[in-house]
């Protein structure tokens, strides 16, 4: 599976164990997906991800409920999906992808973050080259089922790669397949434990141990930001 993957599970474990951060963004990102869609998970597709991804951390259902209820909110009109891009220290690149209802105060917030590490940002876009976007579905393996099996039954739906670790599998596709395979993987009955799209860096770098505690210092700032909802770098 490589270091690539071994990096992105362990820095994944460590996002998710900030437990007081993950309730809220899970809680803005079903607000956002019952605000774009329409409260009705059994009609709105990303509704219906979104709860997904919040039972897959355990979310209690009252905390589920008020978020969707929260769509209705006069100052949930007022929120925005919005990207931005930096240089971190030691040259590593950073994609940030937030949920706002104030877009100055974003801004300056994650500005301050990279001037305070010796990084900058830069202008929206530029970064946007540099990371593939694609689509990935975790779900457990269950005892009778063929992974290399499954993968060729897969592949006509968008399917890329399978990688296995211990009993979770996590499928990967293009984002633009997204809605494809989520709906082939249910149509195999498999249980999806989280579903979402990610960026991944096209040419990986490799830091030093010493390198990394300045970087990983950033990643922290950034990450507990209540606007970030998701921190992308180009780290191998």
């Amino acid at each position: 599976m490589g270091r690539a993957f071994e990096y992105r599970r362990a820095a994944k474990e460590k996002r998710w164990d900030k437990m007081s951060k993950v309730f809220p963004k899970l809680a803005k990102a079903i607000t956002l997906a019952a605000k774009e869609g329409g409260m009705d998970p059994t009609m709105n597709a990303a509704l219906r991800t979104a709860i997904q991804n919040a039972k897959g951390e355990n979310m209690p259902k009252d905390n589920i409920d008020k978020a969707i209820k929260r769509a209705d909110a006069k100052d949930v009109e007022n929120y925005v999906e919005v990207n931005h891009e930096g240089k971190g220290p030691h040259g590593v690149l950073v994609f940030v992808e937030c949920a706002t209802d104030n877009t100055t105060r974003t801004v300056a917030n994650i500005k301050s973050y990279f001037n305070k590490s010796g990084g900058s940002m830069v202008p929206s876009g530029s970064l946007e080259y540099m990371f593939n976007r694609k689509a990935v579905f975790e779900f457990e393996i269950p005892a009778e089922m063929d992974i290399e099996e499954l993968e060729l039954e897969l592949i006509e739906s968008g399917l890329e790669e399978i990688e296995v670790d211990g009993n979770t599998a996590y499928a990967y596709a293009n984002y633009t397949d997204f809605g494809t395979l989520y709906h082939a993987l249910e149509d195999q009955k498999i249980e999806i434990t989280k579903a979402n799209l990610q960026r991944f860096p096209t040419t990986p770098i490799e830091f030093s141990d010493e390198q990394m505690v300045d970087i990983e210092k950033l990643i922290d700032k950034i990450e507990d930001d209540d606007d970030a909802q998701a921190v992308y770098t180009n780290i191998a």
